[in-house]
């Protein structure tokens, strides 16, 4: 079964604006990564400050090679002589899950 990894981003309310604008421009960017599987971004909706980022992945060997390889490469910044942005998350915590059960909508 799938892996489930959970990125608990604490985002001050001024810097909300900023993480889901950055999200948005990532967009695509995960999607064509082997093993890849689901991506969700969770706006709190009350009672906190935390975003959830949500994927899932076929493996974990699978995520770990794309945190090592294009997450880790977007992270490093815009390249050469570009400014380093400074992060929208005030703290961040990963949460690792196994999937061991799963439902979908029933076809009518």
């Amino acid at each position: 079964m799938s892996i489930v990894k959970i990125n608990v981003l604490t985002v001050p309310a001024e810097q909300r604006e900023v993480l889901e604008k950055r999200f948005a421009s990532r967009a695509g960017t995960v999607e064509s990564s082997d093993g890849f599987e689901w991506f969700e971004l969770l706006r709190p909706v009350e009672g906190t400050d935390d975003y959830l980022v949500y994927t899932r992945w076929r493996s974990e060997e699978d995520f770990r090679a794309w945190m090592e390889g294009p997450m880790k490469a977007a992270h490093q910044g815009g390249g050469k002589g570009a400014p380093k942005q400074r992060p929208a998350a005030s703290g961040s915590t990963v949460w690792s899950f196994e999937v061991v059960q799963q439902a979908a909508p029933k076809s009518s």
